[in-house]
């Protein structure tokens, strides 16, 4: 089944355009990348899928479901993960993992759930204001997760983190990737993107410039790494 289907997405803020007719097919299952520099559109368009904001223009659903339409259906599907999420200072760990999963309707075994997922340990009884970025981090991606989506959209979830959070984190996404959850995130890590990804697209000013595995990708375009790849087709963008 198809998670996503994006059909000439734009997005204006004003009378700028930050989406400029995003069409995309997600399958379900995986890792799907949306792989571009900043301001490029990919944090746009995760709010719209999150039925954050409304296109401008054209259509997105997700499972079926419109994301302006069937709004509410769509948000019983996903959980979100902005780049820049803050969390509750003063509650610990797992005082924030209870709150997800009465918000939910979700029972003891989910909060478990959740506890085990952040990796945190005796950690997780501690105030989150005294988390460092990466603890905060695993917090919120356990808090996305313990309530089984169907699909989690992850915006830049390794940003900032140092080595021993990015790799937990993605040992996380990969671990329940392969358990049948779909994910849709976006990162400036091409080793990251490499490792993650089943599939990605490249998105520059707003438009979709390239899309497929990223091996594929690699080799149809002559070059060695996704690195070299998103340089190139920035390179030949409009």
């Amino acid at each position: 089944m198809q998670a996503i289907v994006a059909e000439g997405v734009w997005r204006f803020f004003g009378d700028n355009p930050v989406l400029r007719g995003v069409s995309l097919v997600v399958e379900e299952g995986g890792v799907f990348g949306l792989i571009g520099p900043n301001g490029a559109g990919k944090t746009t368009m995760f709010r719209i899928l999150a039925t954050l904001l409304r296109p401008s223009r054209g259509t997105a659903k997700v499972f079926g479901k419109d994301v302006v339409k069937e709004a509410s259906e769509v948000r019983r599907m996903i959980t979100y993960l902005p780049e820049e999420a803050g969390v509750y200072k003063n509650l610990t760990g797992r005082s924030f993992l209870k709150m997800v999963s009465r918000v939910y309707g979700l029972g003891s075994s989910a909060l478990e759930k959740g506890i085990a997922i952040s990796g945190l340990g005796e950690a997780v009884d501690r105030k989150m204001g005294e988390y460092s970025k990466g603890m905060r981090r695993r917090i919120l991606l356990a808090g996305c997760l313990m309530v089984e989506p169907r699909l989690a959209i992850l915006d830049e979830p390794t940003a900032g983190l140092d080595v021993e959070h990015s790799v937990y984190v993605r040992k996380i996404i990969r671990q329940y990737a392969e358990q049948g959850t779909t994910f849709v995130v976006s990162s400036h890590n091409m080793l990251e993107v490499d490792y993650l990804c089943d599939r990605i697209a490249l998105i520059h000013r707003g438009g979709i410039i390239a899309e497929g595995k990223p091996r594929e990708l690699t080799a149809s375009h002559n070059v060695q790494n996704l690195e070299e790849l998103f340089v190139k087709k920035i390179g030949e963008a409009p």
